[in-house]
């Protein structure tokens, strides 16, 4: 056989392997979503082992479930089984990746972001065939889901490791400031932030109306009395005062119209005023994003919601990967010209861009 055939020969299983470990993987992952929200690893991860007995038991589970699930999971290499014994167990270094314990290094958290994709999968056939976007009230739980990844996130760094960016800011929310959090969804860092700095006052506001209903009431079961949360469209706002510190979490990526989100915050600030934006950390061109760690899920989570919800309203598109060149361009288009980007190394998936007039 000629060596360019072999070649061929070669590329071609290569393939083959790749494609059957991606629809493993797959079928894997939406396994690990439902290990988390049924608390399987949480269990598991107190003890060494679990016969299928104890462990439905132990998690008030359906025993048969659990059995086929752990043998997915066992095969997978992600739990542990000894047929001696019949016991499985979930070895510290897997737990330490997959259990609510890790903090922000629980993984298990995105594999949820799976099945809410698959949900919408025929309106975004729709889509390719005849343009269009689908609207966020198709998702199921992805506000849910989104407010669970955030509060993992943010509830561990936003503090302790994203503030301490930003020159001077929390001597200033200390003091007492005018803080605005746009497309605030469940209120995750706005509640933080409000709990921790009592002297400062602090306005959210998401064009969903189920979040803001969730960060009302998360505001009160806390009893904090310096935020408010609005039903409002970012690109598309107006308040008597002016901001002293502005914040968007991975949202301006999903607007309609990011410029007139981004020329409304230039806008709301005082002259002193700092606008933190945290967002994907990627490049512009696709050929620099290649090596990405995350680039498959990202661009395919672009696609399938990122980008789409925003195409719904008759938007731009922008979509999650679009780059720190675009995003940068953009801060200067409305008005910026101070604009720093910062990374943490907590965190592989986003940039933080801390922007002054």
């Amino acid at each position: 056989m000629c060596n360019m055939c072999k070649t061929n020969v070669n590329k071609t299983e290569t393939f083959a392997g790749r494609m059957l470990e991606t629809f493993n993987n797959a079928n894997v992952g939406v396994m690990i979503s439902l290990g988390h929200r049924a608390k399987i690893f949480d269990v598991m991860a107190t003890k060494d082992k679990f016969s299928v007995d104890k462990l439905s038991k132990e998690s008030n589970l359906n025993k048969r479930y659990i059995k086929e699930w752990l043998a997915a999971m066992t095969v997978a290499n992600i739990v542990e089984y000894d047929p001696e014994n019949r016991a499985y167990s979930l070895p510290k270094e897997h737990a330490a990746f997959l259990t609510r314990n890790a903090g922000s290094n629980n993984f298990a958290t995105l594999f949820q972001f799976i099945p809410v994709i698959a949900s919408v999968e025929e309106q975004l056939l729709h889509c390719f065939k005849n343009g269009g976007g689908v609207g966020y009230d198709n998702y199921y739980r992805f506000h849910e889901v989104m407010a669970e990844e955030s509060g993992q996130h943010l509830g561990n760094n936003l503090i302790t490791k994203i503030l301490p960016l930003i020159d001077g800011i929390i001597d200033q929310l200390d003091k007492g400031i005018n803080v605005l959090d746009i497309g605030c969804g469940s209120g995750t860092a706005l509640n933080t932030l409000a709990k921790v700095f009592p002297n400062s006052n602090f306005t959210g506001i998401d064009l969903c109306k189920e979040p803001i209903r969730k960060a009302i009431k998360v505001a009160k079961n806390l009893n904090l009395e310096n935020v408010s949360f609005l039903r409002l469209d970012g690109s598309n706002f107006h308040f008597d005062t002016k901001f002293d510190f502005i914040t968007t979490f991975d949202t301006i990526h999903d607007q309609a119209r990011p410029d007139k989100v981004l020329k409304n915050i230039y806008n709301s600030l005082t002259d002193e005023g700092t606008y933190l934006m945290m967002d994907i950390y990627a490049s512009s061109y696709l050929e620099d994003n290649i090596d990405h760690p995350l680039a498959p899920a990202l661009y395919s989570m672009s696609t399938a919601h990122s980008m789409t919800v925003s195409l719904a309203q008759k938007g731009m598109g922008l979509g999650s990967m679009w780059g720190y060149q675009q995003a940068t361009k953009m801060l200067s288009n409305a008005g910026f010209s101070d604009i720093k980007i910062e990374l943490i190394p907590e965190d592989m998936m986003n940039a933080y861009y801390i922007a002054k007039k």
